[in-house]
């Protein structure tokens, strides 16, 4: 599973139409997600002081366009760098399986609680 974080509207939006299309997708050409350990990593750089947003839960195998884990668009080379995941397309609503608020904590944002017991490991091999 991976995470993309949007506002309530935005979701709303996607709900009318099938398709969760943010902003900067059209400029970007793809929507910026993350796995469940990086997740505070851009909401803490670029949704501070928000109150309005969620956190859509994605099922890679539910999408229908490429899915391409990068290295950090703020340092692409740095072998360090975490890597998230990038879909190269807009979301189908169908690829949502959760959605959860995604309130500031006094410190910043975390992973809701409901998240931290979210079975994110899959046994890839299908055994």
């Amino acid at each position: 599973m991976i995470l993309h974080i949007c506002s309530r509207a935005e979701w709303a939006t996607a709900q009318e139409t099938g398709r969760h299309e943010p902003a900067g997708y059209a400029a970007e050409g793809f929507v910026h997600c993350s796995d469940f350990g990086l997740v505070h990593l851009p909401a803490n750089r670029l949704f501070r002081g928000r109150d309005d947003l969620v956190l859509l839960v994605i099922d890679p195998d539910l999408l229908d366009v490429d899915l391409v884990w990068e290295r950090a668009s703020s340092d692409p080379d740095n072998p360090a760098a975490p890597w998230f995941p990038h879909v190269f397309g807009t979301i189908p609503v169908s690829a949502v399986v959760a959605v959860h608020d995604f309130p500031e904590q006094p410190h910043g944002f975390e992973l809701p609680p409901a998240l931290r017991r979210w079975p994110v490991a899959r046994n890839v091999t299908g055994a």
